[in-house]
C-alpha cells in the first residue's frame, strides 16, 4: 500500500501528528482540475469508486475505508488501468472532516456498511456521522446508501422522512424496481453475496441540508436476522 501512488495512509496516529496536505486542495493539488468530488465511504476492496471512476471520467472518486487488505485490491486495480481520477485514503470514516474543506465534496456513497444496530452513533447514516457529512458536503450535497439490512434501511428512511430530507429515489427493491441503472448495477462482494441468498438490496438517496438540525428517529426497529458468510465462500 505504501509503495501505491493512489493510496494515502492516514490512521488517528498520523493524522493527530501532522495536518492532512490535500484538505482543501484536492481539486489543485491532487487531482489537478476543478471536476466534481464524489467520496464512498466504507469502500471496502473498492469496486463501487472503481465502477464509478470508470464510468465518470469528469469526475474525481475517493474510496475511504480503515482496512488496506481490503482497499489494496481497488487501488491495485485503478493503477493497472490507468485510472487518473480515482484515489484511496486508508483512515477512520470518523475523522472524515480532517481530510476535507467545508463544501469540498459533491456526493457521498455509503456502500454495504455494517448496520450497527445495537450501537445508533457507530450508524453511517445516523444524525453523529451525517453532521460530520455536513462540514465537507457542498449545500443540498448529495447522500447515497446501498445496502441489504432491513434495519439500516428503515432506520434510515424514518430519519429521512422525520427530518424532511429531500429524497430523490427510495426502494427496498432496488433490482425489482425498475430504476436500477449503469451506476446502481455496480456490485461489491457483500452485494453479490446478499443477491446470492436472495436478499432484496435496498437504495436511498438524499439531500443533507446545510442548515437543519438533525434528530434521530425513535422507534423500535426490527434487526436483522441474518449473518454474512465467510469471506471464502463465493
Amino acid at each position: 500500500m505504501s509503495t501505491m501512488k493512489n493510496v494515502l495512509q492516514y490512521p488517528f496516529a498520523v493524522i493527530n501528528a501532522s495536518e492532512f496536505p490535500f484538505r482543501g486542495k484536492w481539486h489543485s493539488d491532487y487531482f489537478h482540475n476543478s471536476n466534481p468530488i464524489v467520496v464512498e465511504l466504507g469502500c471496502g476492496k473498492g469496486e463501487y469508486a472503481v465502477g464509478l471512476a470508470q464510468r465518470f471520467p469528469g469526475r474525481n472518486f475517493i474510496g475511504v475505508d480503515i482496512k488496506g487488505a481490503r482497499m489494496w485490491t481497488g487501488a491495485k486495480q485503478a493503477l493497472e488501468e490507468n485510472l487518473s481520477n480515482v484515489a484511496f485514503l486508508r483512515t477512520s470514516i470518523e475523522l472524515i472532516d480532517r481530510f476535507f474543506s467545508p463544501s469540498e465534496v459533491d456526493e457521498i456513497w455509503i456502500t454495504f456498511p455494517d448496520p450497527q444496530m445495537s450501537n445508533v452513533n457507530k450508524r453511517l447514516t445516523s444524525t453523529r456521522f451525517l453532521n460530520n457529512y455536513r462540514n465537507i458536503l457542498k449545500p443540498d450535497g448529495i447522500v447515497n446508501l446501498k445496502t441489504d439490512s432491513p434495519f439500516l434501511y428503515t432506520y434510515t428512511h424514518l430519519l429521512v422522512q422525520l427530518n424532511k430530507l429531500k429524497v430523490d429515489i427510495d426502494t427496498d427493491d432496488l433490482y425489482n424496481s425498475g430504476i436500477a441503472d449503469d451506476i446502481l448495477e455496480i456490485k461489491t462482494y457483500y452485494e453479490r453475496q446478499w443477491m446470492e441468498r436472495g436478499i432484496p438490496i435496498k437504495y436511498i438517496k438524499f439531500h443533507l441540508s446545510a442548515d437543519v438540525p438533525l434528530v434521530e428517529p425513535d422507534v423500535e426497529i426490527e434487526k436483522d436476522t441474518y449473518r454474512s458468510f465467510s469471506r471464502g465462500h463465493l
